[in-house]
């Protein structure tokens, strides 16, 4: 005798239903792991630039470069790695390198007031969130945008790279408007494929990497975000 229909019905409603609990468990792990990782970072970029037995051998010394470049070394290799970790490990990585990414991050504190840094930060989780909402309720493929956003972040890395040493003001302005976009944009990309991701078979130790990993990738949009606004919004110590 075949099934009635109300009865496969009724089964895909409770499997929606089921499927749709665990997406956003899975998107609530994304952000808690981002969130606990900027506060780890906020936390070490506050002590690190309160102590001045820190900060003066760092940031007075050819060692400030090793400090502001070693996040995008940590970015990279915890990028190509992943695959290969266990999420044990992914989690180990993912923390330190919040941790190097707060040491970095001391200088900011040292160079604008603490009034400033808090309303660039409130503006720029306001901007990231709401993108990131849209990257999660939109219909639209956003994955037809990921050619120009990857591209837009190249350009934007090594023009920042060059700009280290040419310290131009003019081209830091274009790298701030054109970086808050592409960051903006790549948002919305992450959040929509870390919820596509979650749709594919993985067992739970995948998934639990994927988690890290999709925190990892919002993590380093919203502080981009957030030096790049910092450039506008920012106000300097005197």
């Amino acid at each position: 005798m075949n099934t009635p229909p109300y009865v496969s019905r009724g089964g895909t409603a409770r499997s929606d239903a089921l499927f749709d609990e665990g997406l956003r468990q899975h998107m609530l792990r994304v952000y808690n792991y981002m969130g606990l990782g900027l506060v780890l970072t906020g936390i070490v970029a506050f002590v690190v630039s309160s102590t001045p037995a820190l900060y003066v051998p760092i940031f007075s010394s050819p060692l400030k470069w090793v400090v502001m470049l070693a996040p995008l070394a940590f970015a990279l290799l915890f990028s190509f790695r992943i695959q290969t970790m266990s999420a044990a490990t992914a989690q180990v990585m993912f923390w330190a390198f919040c941790a190097v990414m707060g040491l970095s991050l001391a200088s900011v504190f040292l160079v604008f007031t603490g009034t400033s840094i808090a309303r660039t930060f409130f503006i720029a989780a306001a901007m990231f969130g709401a993108t990131s909402l849209y990257g999660y309720t939109t219909k639209r493929d956003l994955t037809q945008f990921s050619s120009f956003l990857i591209m837009g972040l190249i350009g934007v890395v090594i023009a920042s790279l060059v700009n280290l040493f040419l310290g131009s003001s003019a081209l830091q302005f274009i790298i701030s408007v054109i970086g808050i976009f592409v960051f903006l944009g790549l948002t919305a990309w992450d959040t929509q494929t870390i919820k596509e991701q979650y749709a594919e078979n993985f067992d739970a130790e995948a998934r639990q990497k994927l988690a890290v990993f999709g925190a990892f990738s919002l993590y380093l949009n919203f502080i981009n975000i957030f030096q790049l606004l910092l450039h506008f919004t920012g106000q300097r110590e005197e």
